[in-house]
């Protein structure tokens, strides 16, 4: 989950939330990449999850990454609720999950070292704490009770809110966890086909990183429950954006859907005001309930774009946001899948001819079969495993075509990042496949053993 936004001064008409999204457009040479990636942390020894204060928390974890490696606090009001340094944070996820938010970088090889810089340092605080991470699309036995909660007033105000519009928004908040890339784009008709390309292939990739096949210590009949979750959350604010393919698409498009996700809070003075189920253009007229006659500044626009959890978000770069959480090297291959799709423009074209002819009835169908079936997934003749096979070669190809060395030129390409899919293409078997293979093979149907084999 995002921290509150900052900058920005008063809105004065409809064309500046506009341009606030328009304002993150940036030549080819200026393009970043940022990873994030979020994490189980639970007790060594009762394998439950850590709780946000004690001798084995989350707290704990943060104040030791801010002594030993320089990291810089962040508060809400009394509490310490993340980490900043060198354009990277840490925060927490509602349920205590710890995220990486990393840094925009220029290359994977980059990327990856500050994924594995990042473990190296929570790896070496928690072993001294008792506690460890594990990297899984949903908790494999813990029950609701059982999670933590964050004091964080955004996760108070959401959680409530969460019971009234969905079934499952607690789930995602306590109990889930992902990986995920921000993109640039270099203008309004870059954005729109970026946007519609790799909202058509997320179910490619949350077939490809499928790894959620437990829940409360049992299979659950996805390989992707995390991806089940997202489909009975909130129907306003989730889902395969069907307007994105339409006529019109644009910056303003985004604007108007935007505008009718209803909102969670205003953020004042350190304080998260609840304004759940009001407008934001109520607000824009000085209407909004919560705060009679005040009108929103662009960091209250700002805070309103991250409310929205569609497959894929635009802020001022895009979000791609359908992949479970997982094993260490495949944080690296989320990021590394997308830039080879969408970093190489004759690439792009080629994943756009692969999903131009889609209809919606189609793409919801395909991203319903990866949250079941993973890459045995089947719509209407097309198999998920022939796609994920184009997907990946297609962003090898852009991956070549970049030609970002790395290890000081030793390494001609960022190719290699994409091993772990090229390996899964090969066996046929994502992370979920091998836990359901080892739970009903060697584990006995103990999903605790999961803690063993997988962990950090």
């Amino acid at each position: 989950m995002s921290i509150p936004q900052s900058g920005g001064g008063l809105i004065q008409s409809h064309d500046d939330l506009v341009a606030y999204l328009a304002s993150g457009c940036k030549p080819a040479e200026a393009w970043r990449i940022g990873t994030e990636h979020e994490k189980f942390g639970y007790c060594k020894d009762t394998l439950n999850p850590i709780p946000y204060s004690g001798e084995r928390s989350v707290q704990a974890v943060l104040e030791g990454l801010q002594d030993r490696y320089g990291w810089d606090h962040v508060f809400e009001g009394a509490y310490l609720i993340g980490l900043t340094k060198e354009g990277a944070n840490v925060s927490l996820e509602p349920g205590g999950q710890l995220e990486l938010s990393g840094a925009p970088l220029e290359n994977i090889h980059q990327t990856c070292d500050e994924v594995n810089t990042h473990l190296r340092e929570v790896k070496d605080i928690a072993d001294e704490i008792g506690v460890r991470f594990i990297g899984l699309g949903a908790a494999p036995h813990w029950t609701h009770d059982q999670m933590p909660v964050m004091p964080k007033g955004r996760y108070r105000l959401m959680t409530d809110y969460m019971g009234r519009v969905g079934t499952h928004g607690t789930q995602m908040m306590y109990r889930t966890c992902t990986v995920q890339v921000n993109l640039d784009f270099a203008s309004e008709a870059d954005m729109v086909q970026k946007f519609r390309t790799s909202l058509a292939l997320q179910p490619v990739a949350t077939a490809l990183f499928a790894n959620s096949p437990f829940f409360e210590g049992k299979l659950n009949g996805h390989k992707s429950w995390r991806s089940r979750i997202w489909r009975d959350l909130d129907a306003a604010r989730t889902g395969m954006l069907p307007f994105v393919f339409e006529d019109g698409m644009g910056f303003e498009r985004y604007v108007d859907y935007a505008l009718d996700v209803p909102m969670y809070f205003v953020y004042r003075d350190g304080k998260y005001i609840d304004a759940l189920g009001m407008s934001f253009r109520d607000f824009l007229k000085g209407k909004l309930p919560a705060l009679p006659g005040e009108k929103p500044t662009l960091s209250d626009w700002a805070d309103h774009l991250t409310t929205a959890f569609p497959e894929v978000r635009i802020k001022k770069y895009m979000e791609m946001r359908g992949a479970d959480g997982g094993p260490w090297r495949r944080l690296c291959a989320l990021p590394a899948f997308w830039v080879g799709l969408l970093y190489d423009q004759s690439t792009l074209d080629g994943a756009w001819d692969l999903v131009k002819d889609w209809t919606p009835q189609f793409r919801e169908e395909l991203r319903v079969a990866a949250s079941v079936d993973g890459l045995q997934a089947e719509v209407d003749g097309v198999k998920m495993m022939d796609l994920a096979r184009r997907a990946v070669a297609l962003s090898e190809a852009g991956l070549k075509a970049r030609a970002r060395v790395g290890a000081g030129g030793l390494v001609p390409d960022e190719t290699h990042f994409l091993s772990a899919l090229k390996d899964t293409l090969e066996t046929g078997q994502t992370p979920a496949d091998e836990l359901i293979a080892k739970f009903n093979g060697d584990w006995n149907g103990d999903v605790t053993k999961v803690f063993d084999e997988y962990s950090y």
